[in-house]
């Protein structure tokens, strides 16, 4: 017979094998489930479940690279939107792209682009106004021309003189008795000077009428006059290569718009009403300058020094029209 600790010690065997077995059997169970998982048929369900949170996750990966997955994620409402406005900003380059050929242009010291906006002062438009007289001592004025080499000046009224806009301008003034005279703005008339009022020097008004009529009705025009030589360049008193001030003198036609050279393009500066383009932070100073006339013609000036208050010829002028 067996004893006591023999039938315990069978027991813990017996208990042994029943772990070992149902370890053996698990591990059967999980190669035979691999194995199944390899048949071909069970690989395709495997790759459509663990394909679907990769087509969601496609799409955002879409939508962050905005230029080259949006075409793809068409179907998607939110592309849509995304790639309309993506693209609008495009139109908005292409000017940039469409102005490169006029830079090239003005190389040659002349070059045509698109009228700038036009501002109160037109071509081939008439104007009706009063003309008054003051006295214009040597002919300067607002405009900071200086001195004037003759004295068929005139002032502008502040609406029409437009931020310094008009400085520079010819006009040709009609009265109402057939006698006219061309006159250059070279000052503003501040208020009460109305808009169309022309406020002639003395000796510009006396071609039109004695100096004691006072008021004189009167049609005036944009002109582009022929005997005018080439344009200049002068820069403001306290100029440098870190603040400047650039004036155009001498321009045929009224100046819409000046820009200096940045070295990777065109920079526009703010015009003054005291008739400078402002240049705060020093860009462009001494480098190529572009004026551009009310016409849209361009006119590039390059290898002046920055020298203050002196005036500097250059060998350009605008086109007459």
């Amino acid at each position: 017979m067996m004893t006591t600790r023999q039938i315990v010690r069978q027991r813990r065997r017996r208990r042994r094998l029943a772990v070992g077995t149902a370890a053996a059997l698990t591990s059967v169970g999980v190669l035979v489930y691999l194995v199944m998982a390899l048949v071909p048929g069970h690989k395709v369900d495997a790759e459509s479940t663990a394909a679907s949170p990769l087509v969601t996750t496609q799409p955002k990966a879409a939508d962050t690279a905005t230029g080259t997955a949006s075409p793809s994620t068409s179907p998607s409402p939110s592309a849509s939107p995304s790639a309309s406005s993506s693209t609008s900003p495009k139109p908005k380059k292409t000017p940039k792209a469409t102005k490169s050929p006029s830079k090239a242009a003005p190389k040659s010291s002349r070059g045509s682009t698109t009228p700038p906006a036009a501002g109160r002062i037109r071509p081939n438009t008439s104007y009706k106004g009063v003309a008054t007289a003051y006295e214009a001592g040597v002919g300067d004025g607002a405009c900071l021309f200086g001195p004037s080499p003759d004295m068929m000046i005139a002032a502008m009224n502040t609406t029409d003189y437009e931020t310094s806009r008009a400085c520079g301008a010819y006009i040709l003034v009609h009265a109402a008795n057939g006698k006219s005279v061309t006159v250059r703005i070279t000052n503003e008339c501040p208020l009460p000077c109305a808009p169309g009022q022309i406020d002639l020097s003395q000796q510009a008004f006396a071609k039109l009428a004695d100096l004691k009529v006072g008021r004189l009705a009167i049609t005036w025009s944009l002109v582009s006059p022929s005997s005018i030589g080439t344009m200049s360049i002068r820069y403001k008193t306290g100029s440098s290569i870190y603040w400047c001030g650039i004036q155009v003198i001498g321009h045929r036609n009224p100046v819409a718009r000046l820009e200096v050279s940045t070295g990777s393009g065109w920079r526009q500066l703010p015009r003054t009403s005291f008739n400078y383009f402002i240049s705060a932070d020093g860009t462009g100073c001494g480098k190529a300058i572009r004026v551009t006339d009310i016409y849209g013609e361009q006119l590039t000036v390059s290898g002046l020094g920055v020298l203050a208050n002196v005036v500097q010829p250059t060998r350009v002028q605008f086109a007459q029209h």
